[in-house]
């Protein structure tokens, strides 16, 4: 039966690595599910690019194991486009006719469309190592038989994991700006995130713009879209208001008025 680790390159799921030497639990095979915006540009910004390469290097020479890179044949760009209904999927859904645009806050079609169906491809006889860490119960109920955490039974907590990255190396770029990693074109990631998406990669930013014009659905649940995100950075680029002052979307509105 293999064991077999899944890991994303945040700091639990790296610790997941530290954890297991330290319970003696065996590891066969280390599996990434990596996500592509579009064909020729991958979800991650170039820092994390570089990371995960580095990464590779170090868990290849500490754990003798190298790191296997599984990825969709769909891109996120694919699955943005693609229609819902076709070929039966969702027909009676209202959506049906468009394409899926950006996912939902619940049971967004990213993950499941270009990370999970891909991890289901895994031996089923397997067992599954996650990197749910110790001080995260609301997550317990995906372990099972074949899933189990690592740092779950080692006793380690979040503060653990980054510390445990930071003491061998494997500690991901992203944490010098935000509290949680993935995709750049993330409808989960926080004003400062594309904020620093904005002014570090504006081809970035203009695709996401172009996604936010084709899309039905808005980019955050309660309705605001990427040009509402765009329009307020602006409004900081010129002087007119701070980003470091508390923000309403009210005051937004407020701001476009006077302007007119």
């Amino acid at each position: 039966m293999e064991h077999i680790l899944s890991l994303s390159y945040g700091k639990d799921s790296l610790a997941c690595l530290g954890a297991i030497e330290q319970l003696g639990w065996p590891i066969d095979r280390i599996v990434h599910a990596e996500v592509w915006a579009t064909d020729t540009i991958p979800a991650d910004l170039p820092p994390m690019v570089e990371f995960k390469a580095k990464a590779d290097k170090i868990i290849k020479e500490r754990w003798g194991i190298a790191v296997e890179r599984i990825r969709s044949k769909y891109t996120y760009q694919d699955g943005f486009y693609m229609v819902c209904g076709k070929n039966g999927r969702a027909s009676k859904s209202k959506c049906a006719g468009k394409i899926y645009g950006w996912p939902f806050q619940r049971g967004p079609w990213c993950n499941s469309r270009l990370k999970q169906h891909v991890l289901e491809k895994l031996p089923k006889e397997a067992v599954q190592y996650v990197g749910i860490a110790c001080d995260e119960p609301g997550r317990f109920h995906v372990f099972g038989e074949k899933k189990k955490s690592p740092l779950v039974e080692a006793g380690w907590d979040e503060v653990s994991c980054r510390r445990w990255c930071e003491e061998n190396d494997l500690l991901s770029p992203i944490y010098t700006t935000a509290t949680r990693g993935g995709c750049w074109f993330c409808h989960n990631q926080g004003v400062e995130q594309l904020r620093l998406l904005r002014r570090n990669y504006p081809d970035l930013w203009a695709l996401m713009l172009k996604w936010d014009n084709d899309s039905p659905v808005t980019f955050k649940a309660d309705g605001h879209t990427v040009h509402d995100f765009d329009e307020r950075f602006a409004l900081e680029d010129q002087g007119v208001v701070s980003a470091d002052e508390p923000w309403k979307w009210s005051y937004l509105e407020e701001v476009q008025l006077k302007w007119r």
